[in-house]
């Protein structure tokens, strides 16, 4: 009987991945686009990586890199089943570099995996160039270009209400129980941004990039305060809209469509909440000065947001590791992390007095776990409103998220501080009241 060349480059594969199977000890089987099994007696039903589609495999070597495996996922071309990205982290092997360079054979890798480099690969254009190309990316680098926000938060409400909590709040819970549900967590993180600012009734509140409007609304009905948001997502000012309506808090809550770079007037509280990771290295300045100049007199600041770690040098900061290029460039375009240390800088030499700051990283990486599975939960409903590729990238994204924070690649911060100012800051002499 003849062997094709398909069926032999299926034979080289099972070959090459059985040795790095035996190779890495791992603790999980791969699935051939033929519905076979390395190693074969692997269960039907466990976890496995699925090599759905022969072009994946030239794709990965004549490119391996994190962004082809991501773009591989996206497509289809490659799965988790049997699990998901967070049992498979569980059981990846914990080995460094030099261990698989040293465990594997390099002779018979390039003998089974020859074959493929002169076969058809998977498109090596990532899945949403085309509209990175013709949006968002016309606008980078000005700091929180609109294309940049619509991209990201225009998908559909819809889309955002089947894994968010019910106020659709969309940055790090607060989590007082580790097993509080995704709805309690939001609800205690918007009274603590609350508390720590000490909102009281006369107060005016702005909101920095105010979503769909949870906190401005929050705000107003428990503290009493006049509150204004702004956005520069056309489908949340209209959902933030209507929450003011349904709620009849008309002439307490104002919304509406702006750069905050745009506004006029003063504040006695400012909260810029998951907003400042849009705005760009390059644009720290003057997000600085326009804070300062909107808010009053020792007037409060919260600034919620997402940080990296600090590096030895601000050159070794700004190298970006694969994972948080592919985090910019297909979920968030136009976005950079500082460090604590940068933003305390920050605020610092542009006029303010830091008071407090307080780590938050568990409490994302437990919210975007939440996150992630609500949304996996939701497949069939997620697909219908914005398609298969978003839906994977997406719980992609939250998945990898989750494991960054849980592991410290990624941090997050709350910092509150006053417009710098001679005296008494008018803040208690202890937090007791914070944490009671």
């Amino acid at each position: 009987m003849t062997v094709t060349a398909a069926e032999r480059r299926l034979d080289r594969a099972r070959e090459a991945l059985q040795h790095l199977h035996e190779a890495l000890a791992l603790d999980f089987a791969v699935e051939l686009w033929d519905g076979s099994r390395v190693p074969a007696d692997a269960p039907a039903d466990g976890l496995r990586i699925t090599i759905a589609d022969e072009a994946a495999m030239p794709a990965l070597i004549r490119r391996p890199s994190l962004a082809t495996l991501i773009d591989l996922y996206v497509r289809g071309a490659v799965d988790i089943r049997g699990g998901t990205l967070f049992e498979f982290a569980q059981r990846r092997p914990k080995l460094r570099g030099s261990d698989i360079r040293r465990r594997v054979d390099k002779p018979l890798l390039i003998r089974t995996l020859l074959p493929f480099v002169f076969t058809s690969a998977v498109s090596s254009r990532p899945a949403f160039d085309d509209e990175l190309d013709a949006g968002a990316a016309a606008t980078r680098g000005r700091g929180s270009a609109q294309a940049d926000i619509e991209f990201h938060y225009d998908v559909s409400n819809r889309f955002y209400e089947l894994f968010l909590d019910p106020e659709m709040v969309y940055s790090c819970g607060y989590f007082t129980d580790w097993g509080n549900d995704i709805a309690t967590a939001q609800r205690d993180k918007l009274d603590m941004i609350c508390r720590k600012l000490r909102l009281k009734p006369g107060d005016r509140f702005l909101d920095v990039g105010c979503g769909w409007g949870a906190l401005v609304c929050h705000a107003a009905t428990h503290y009493g305060v006049t509150a204004h948001g702004v956005t520069l997502s056309p489908e949340q000012l209209a959902r933030a809209k209507e929450r003011i309506a349904e709620r009849g808090l008309e002439g307490r809550v104002t919304v509406e469509l702006k750069d905050f770079r745009a506004l006029e007037g003063r504040f006695d509280k400012i909260a810029s909440i998951g907003m400042f990771e849009h705005v760009g290295l390059g644009n720290h300045e003057a997000y600085f000065q326009a804070i300062r100049k909107l808010l009053n007199d020792r007037g409060l600041y919260l600034h919620h947001a997402i940080t990296r770690r600090g590096r030895v040098s601000d050159r070794a900061f700004r190298r970006k590791r694969p994972e948080y290029a592919a985090m910019t460039r297909y979920i968030f375009p136009g976005a950079e992390l500082d460090h604590i240390g940068m933003t305390a800088k920050n605020l610092e030499s542009h006029g303010f007095e830091v008071h407090d700051v307080e780590a938050w990283r568990e409490h994302y990486a437990r919210t975007t776990e939440l996150w992630a599975r609500r949304l996996m939960a939701e497949r069939e409903a997620a697909i219908a409103e914005v398609g298969e590729r978003r839906f994977r990238m997406w719980v992609l994204y939250l998945s990898g998220v989750s494991l960054a924070f849980e592991r410290g690649t990624l941090q997050i911060f709350q910092t509150l501080s006053s417009k710098r100012g001679r005296g008494a800051s008018g803040l208690p002499p202890t937090r007791a009241d914070l944490y009671c």
